[in-house]
């Protein structure tokens, strides 16, 4: 299909740069197609579901990967450039994105500083590593001098919260967003990017959904930067997705097979989640236990066999992520749907507003 189908008319006023607050009283639009569009609002999300279905949600924790570095080349002049990383392949070694590449080869020296209060706990706020490895397109591995725990710490010493580039460009990472940019129930460290549905949830509402007879399960998937880098293909059967690692548990497959068997609903929050889960599922429709990489990209077409019901934030245009709601939904609907969304107020992207999708026919 061709890219510029996924395309639409969204004014900058409506991208949002902080979240809602209190996070469920943002606004939810629910989208069944051949129904009327419905202006709801998070906290609303445990009664517009039934008792016995499941919610799904992505616990994994951003981590702070954006990092600042300077090459360290004997006999030339240090050069600096911007790394964020996007998936761990080693207790030392990260792949990341390069902004700056051309500056660095494999082989090179180089260091990572960072600023501010808690630096000191790594090297004076500092981490090395060499260049192992030049990938295509900026992407570079690094073997980081530190490993383990020792260097989770370190990251989270000298790096940043890698805020979207839509929201990068207009102001920078502050404070706040070490709380914003996570989810209340975030636990298995590997993000580079947030799961943005589940950025909606306070405990009070995981309450409300427990008290309706909702159950509720968790997954992880790691959100790599790539989920930030635009389409570059006019066609998307020459689009390549970068891979992101996952999990899904034995007693989470068992669990959620269970729920579609009495008859509930899998309800996933998130993209992040329903691409895991329809990774993990086999053409019989029941879910299996996962780990590793998945580069699954779904478009129209896409036959879902492990989701139900899907909770989103509203997506870029001309984005993998907008293909995927329209694969979901359908084109023409969630067109519409967005059209609704801008003309109604409704705020786009991250920090933006959400909306409870089901499938089209």
């Amino acid at each position: 299909m061709h890219v510029s189908l996924f395309d639409f008319e969204l004014p900058p006023e409506r991208i949002a740069l902080r979240p809602a607050s209190p996070r469920d009283a943002a606004r939810l639009l629910v989208v069944r197609p051949g129904a009327p569009f419905d202006d709801r609002v998070v906290r609303d999300l445990p009664d517009l579901l039934n008792p016995g279905d499941a919610l799904v949600f992505n616990d994994t924790r951003v981590i702070p990967a954006q990092l600042e570095g300077v090459r360290l080349r004997e006999g030339a002049e240090p050069a600096r450039f911007s790394a964020t990383l996007h998936m761990r392949v080693g207790a030392d070694r990260w792949k990341a994105f390069v902004k700056g590449a051309r500056k660095l080869k494999a082989g090179d020296r180089v260091r990572f500083e960072g600023e501010g209060p808690g630096t000191s706990v790594c090297l004076l706020g500092a981490l090395e590593a060499t260049v192992s490895e030049k990938g295509e397109d900026g992407e570079a591995e690094f073997a980081f001098d530190l490993a383990g725990p020792a260097l989770d710490e370190a990251l989270a010493a000298v790096g940043h919260i890698p805020l979207p580039p839509y929201i990068a460009a207009r102001r920078p990472e502050d404070a706040r967003d070490r709380a914003d940019y996570q989810t209340v129930y975030a636990r298995e460290d590997g993000a580079v990017a947030a799961p943005t549905a589940g950025l909606h949830f306070t405990p009070e509402l995981l309450e409300r959904i427990d008290g309706r007879g909702l159950e509720r399960h968790f997954v992880t998937l790691h959100v790599g930067a790539g989920t930030f880098l635009p389409m570059k293909a006019d066609d998307t059967r020459d689009h390549k997705m970068h891979a992101e690692v996952g999990h899904v548990s034995a007693e989470t497959a068992t669990a959620l097979n269970a729920v579609r068997a009495r008859g509930g609903r899998i309800v996933s929050v998130g993209t992040t989640s329903l691409r895991l889960l329809e990774s993990a599922v086999d053409e019989t429709g029941a879910i299996r236990p996962f780990e590793g990489p998945t580069d699954i990209f779904i478009t129209p077409g896409h036959r879902f066999r492990a989701v139900d019901a899907l909770m989103t934030n509203f997506h870029l245009p001309k984005s993998t992520l907008f293909m995927l709601v329209s694969a979901f939904s359908g084109l023409d609907v969630m067109k519409a749907a967005y059209a609704h969304a801008i003309a109604e107020g409704y705020r786009f992207y991250s920090y933006g507003d959400s909306s409870l999708l089901f499938p089209g026919p």
